[in-house]
């Protein structure tokens, strides 16, 4: 099997063989700032810290596995988004990194708005009090009875995805005496260097109505033409983990030739344009993502110059940002279990949680570091693969990376960057309950998604 140096995956960049890995690190006790939320410290007995309590009494308190999630990062990182776009655009976080009426509580107050993209992340955002007006519905096969409920519940705007949810948004909302806020999402033909499986703007896969052919400007045809709907703008998503603004673009070329054609056709600028999500983290000391002033100043200049090339008003700018929101802010803390060398190759660490917890390497071939948080050590670094407890050999958290040869069942390691899809796409897998997400602030820890339980299992198991 073939690796990647993308983290998010192998499909593009240069293939590297299997067993591929960097050098160990010259002290094994640091922690990179570009993968630890901003809190994270070591103390001087060696133990590490977060928002003011060490993972000691984390996992004391409330266990392993655990996602632990930092308060205050989460806050700073919605406020540097917000101020970076500033109060002429919009900031949408992608709730499908991770969501929880915490989180939708901590948007509010930042001032961030939300997108969904099912119907129990709606309930979730406006049973937290997220205001509907803030909310943007995605998903490219919205059921009838979800389409409704944010047609009632006054959702900001639907994004349209198929010529079939055009009529269907328009039927429900013109029964409901409401005229909805709808975007046309298009696929612009742009593949982002990422994974296949994450990879959203190229035409053969399931999102979107293509540029290609017509379709998206027979889209827009339709839905001017249908009263239950009032049409605001384009959406476009290239991809996810991007690392630079070259497709985003193609993809403002692309979308902005799209408008230019809709205003020389009917006489009217759309007046917003929504760029998507995607932009990368740093899940290994060797990823360089960009800070969101630096996405926010590229993203404008290339919006404005593509719209001054077509003659058009600059249309109001959304972003997505998800992952560079979430993902950072948290790690996921393991108790080490059997440690299992293998002469000539590599040391096989296991922990107390795996893929249940973290799909992802399994998933997209993803990377991550991790780090001996219990305690430090100045023992020689031995290559490593840290493995879960489940049945499946492909049951890898981090695939290659360096820890203290003096490493010994009972020590506790954390995986950082695990902030974004790791609790959303966690599975039951093998029966694992899945572990909890614990808030930490001013040293002091709390539960926001509680650990499932032997009983919660059972309880669903009616037969």
């Amino acid at each position: 099997m073939s690796r990647s140096a993308h983290p998010a995956g192998p499909r593009h960049g240069d293939v590297l063989p299997e067993g591929h890995y960097s050098p160990p690190p010259t002290d094994l006790n640091a922690l990179d700032p570009k993968v630890w939320s901003k809190t994270v410290t070591r103390g001087a007995d060696g133990v590490v810290s977060v928002g003011g309590i060490d993972v000691l009494r984390l996992a004391e308190e409330f266990g392993t596995p655990a996602y632990v999630l930092d308060e205050a990062d989460f806050r700073a990182r919605c406020q540097a988004w917000r101020d970076a776009f500033g109060p002429d655009a919009d900031v949408f976080y992608a709730g499908k990194a991770f969501l929880s009426r915490a989180v939708v509580r901590w948007l509010h107050e930042e001032g961030l708005n939300l997108d969904v993209c099912s119907g129990i992340e709606l309930a979730t955002a406006l049973d937290a009090g997220m205001p509907a007006d803030r909310i943007a519905f995605h998903g490219n096969n919205k059921s009838a009875a979800e389409i409704e409920r944010a047609v009632r519940a006054g959702v900001g705007r639907i994004v349209l995805d198929s010529f079939q949810e055009i009529v269907r948004v328009a039927h429900i909302a013109e029964g409901l005496g409401v005229r909805q806020r709808v975007q046309i999402r298009v696929t612009v033909g742009v593949e982002a260097h990422t994974h296949e499986f994450i990879a959203t703007a190229h035409e053969d896969q399931k999102f979107g109505i293509p540029l290609a052919g017509g379709q998206a400007a027979e889209a827009v045809r339709r839905a001017l033409k249908l009263d239950g709907l009032d049409l605001i703008g384009i959406h476009s998503h290239i991809g996810s983990q991007i690392f630079d603004t070259s497709g985003f673009e193609v993809a403002a070329h692309r979308v902005v030739g799209l408008l230019k054609d809709i205003r020389d056709e009917h006489g009217l600028e759309l007046p917003e344009i929504d760029l998507g999500g995607g932009l990368g983290i740093a899940y290994t000391p060797a990823d360089d993502p960009r800070e969101p002033h630096e996405i926010a100043t590229a993203l404008r200049e290339i919006v404005t110059r593509e719209c001054e090339r077509a003659g058009l008003r600059v249309p109001r700018l959304s972003v997505e940002p998800g992952r560079a929101v979430v993902g950072p802010t948290a790690f996921t803390l393991y108790e080490v279990g059997t440690i299992k060398p293998l002469e000539g190759l590599r040391t096989y660490v296991s922990v107390d949680g795996g893929m249940s917890d973290n799909i992802r390497t399994a998933l997209y071939d993803a990377e991550y570091s991790v780090a001996l948080v219990s305690r430090s050590s100045d023992a020689e670094p031995m290559l490593v693969r840290v493995v879960g407890k489940h049945c499946e050999s492909g049951d890898i958290v981090v695939r290659d990376a360096f820890l203290p040869a003096d490493l010994a069942p009972g020590d506790l390691i954390a995986v950082p960057a695990t902030g974004a899809y790791c609790r959303s796409m966690a599975s039951n897998y093998n029966h694992a309950p899945r572990p909890p997400v614990v808030a930490v602030a001013d040293g002091a820890g709390r539960v926001i998604v509680r650990r499932e339980t032997e009983d919660d299992l059972m309880r669903l198991d009616v037969g």
